[in-house]
């Protein structure tokens, strides 16, 4: 019996109209992430290390995984924090459910998914006040990653409506190889035997964030792409040997388009 997944399409802001369509996939994969920190308003820089890349955090700060989908075609991104299923709660694995972006999308992914209209921000905390930590799995706190799917061709004519989600098979050829692959896949996290990490992800406060289900068809069993993200304390990123940029380069800058709504004018 095939299993039915629900996958989450993003919603745009009222009035957004996507930008014109990237040009062919680039080599690197079709979907650059990063993490905000939501708190100070900026996109964190991540810095290379021993293979992989890292994100200084600072404790208490809420965050968002920022995804960006450069290719021309829909994907589907199965997200994992600190090796559980941002969406699920699951342990991660790259055959469960994800959010489906549309071509050209940037979306802020800001906690765990509670429903369709609410999620639990990510906020960097303690690794022993992590969420992964407190539903007893801590052995892969400090790590973000995701694995990317494209989709198989669809053979329908444009427009179509959004049916109820579900995850299709892929082709049978991908059979045999199927289990090794997802298992060669399979995110996990890296424990710093050197340094114990200071950050893990906490499940915070309550916010809107609205989804809906739609269909998508997965073109291979495998995914196209899987990235993660190493993020710790800037003390310990340190410690590895990572210069960071100085305190006055990570704060806030002037921003021309701040991405805010229109408050309310002071009381006469």
């Amino acid at each position: 019996m095939k299993r039915l997944l629900p996958l989450l399409l993003i919603l745009p802001l009222a009035g957004f109209r996507p930008a014109p369509l990237p040009p062919p996939m680039p080599q690197d994969g079709p979907v650059r992430v990063a993490l905000v920190d939501r708190d100070r308003g900026t996109e964190l820089r991540s810095y290379p290390a021993d293979g992989q890349r890292w994100v200084a955090g600072e404790r208490g700060h809420r965050y968002a995984v920022r995804l960006y989908n450069d290719s021309p075609r829909r994907v589907l991104v199965v997200l994992s924090v600190d090796g559980v299923n941002a969406i699920s709660g699951e342990d991660a694995d790259p055959s469960q459910t994800g959010y489906v972006l549309n071509p050209g999308q940037r979306a802020d992914i800001t906690g765990w998914r509670k429903t369709q209209d609410e999620v639990a921000q990510f906020v960097f905390s303690s690794p022993s006040g992590s969420y992964a930590s407190r539903t007893g799995r801590p052995d892969n706190v400090g790590v973000v990653g995701v694995a990317v799917f494209e989709e198989a061709r669809r053979w329908y004519p444009r427009p179509q409506p959004i049916l109820r989600d579900r995850a299709g098979p892929a082709p049978e050829a991908a059979e045999a190889s199927a289990a090794a692959d997802a298992s060669a896949s399979r995110i996990e996290g890296y424990s710093a035997k050197s340094q114990a990490p200071a950050l893990g992800t906490g499940h915070g406060a309550r916010e809107s964030s609205s989804v809906r289900d739609t269909d998508f068809e997965r073109a291979t069993r495998s995914p196209a792409q899987v990235l993660q993200l190493r993020y710790d304390s800037a003390r310990n990123l340190r410690a590895r040997g990572i210069l960071l940029d100085s305190p006055s380069r990570l704060d806030r800058q002037p921003q021309a388009f701040p991405n805010r709504y229109v408050p309310d004018p002071p009381a006469r």
